[in-house]
């Protein structure tokens, strides 16, 4: 990522929208332990698989694999059932939990592919509070690229998505900003390689506020230094 892109975007909006997994906590540890002792079982190259799961519900990246004999929607089930019951080593990224409290109920929310189930346990995980408006996998028909979860993330909000700010670590949850219409901005704190993207970005929020004007719309504002 380029260093010009490396700030926190001005504007005016509506609401904001965050992704889970890499943009408000980090799960990797836990999720790569889970995927990566099931790739092991389908005798997956390990290495070049585990960095196709992020972003995508479990459905979706078993899907695409094509494996003979095995069912996408069971094997979902399985793998969803183990990461709810491991969430060691998952914590927030640097400043969420005191950053999303700041906000007001009514200004944003969680857009993820993981299950319900297992979004509220690893949130709780990380002591990052659940929102009133929470999107999941079983919430809509087609994950990410697919707008539609931003898109019914912001109908719960009763704003526009062209007026939201969505939050997003990976390349597939940034198409589905894009496509709703909405500003991105990605949070790099798990990034391990530079991401090429035109789009604004925040390491972490850390040095981050919120502030909520008289006309209702609330804006990203950067800490003095």
């Amino acid at each position: 990522m380029s260093d010009r892109s490396s700030a926190a975007p001005k504007g005016r909006y509506s609401a904001f929208l965050f992704d889970m997994d890499g943009t408000i906590l980090n799960s990797i540890a836990a999720a790569e332990r889970i995927w990566g002792n099931w790739a092991h079982r389908h005798g997956l190259d390990i290495a070049s698989f585990l960095p196709t799961i992020h972003g995508a519900r479990a459905v979706d990246t078993v899907t695409r694999l094509a494996l003979p004999g095995v069912d996408p929607e069971v094997e979902a089930l399985k793998i969803t059932q183990a990461e709810i019951a491991d969430v060691e080593g998952i914590i927030e990224i640097a400043g969420a939990a005191h950053f999303l409290r700041s906000l007001p109920t009514t200004k944003w929310a969680v857009v993820t592919s993981a299950p319900k189930a297992l979004a509220i346990q690893r949130m709780k995980a990380a002591d990052i509070p659940v929102p009133d408006v929470l999107v999941t996998a079983e919430d809509v028909p087609a994950g990410k690229p697919n707008p539609g979860c931003y898109l019914l993330a912001a109908r719960k909000l009763g704003v526009d998505a062209s007026d939201c700010l969505v939050f997003e670590d990976a390349p597939v949850g940034i198409a589905a900003g894009e496509a709703a219409g909405a500003t991105v901005v990605v949070v790099t704190s798990t990034h391990t390689h530079p991401m090429t993207s035109h789009h604004p970005s925040i390491k972490n929020y850390a040095s981050i506020f919120a502030k909520v004007d008289e006309d209702d719309g609330i804006r990203l504002e950067e800490q003095a230094a």
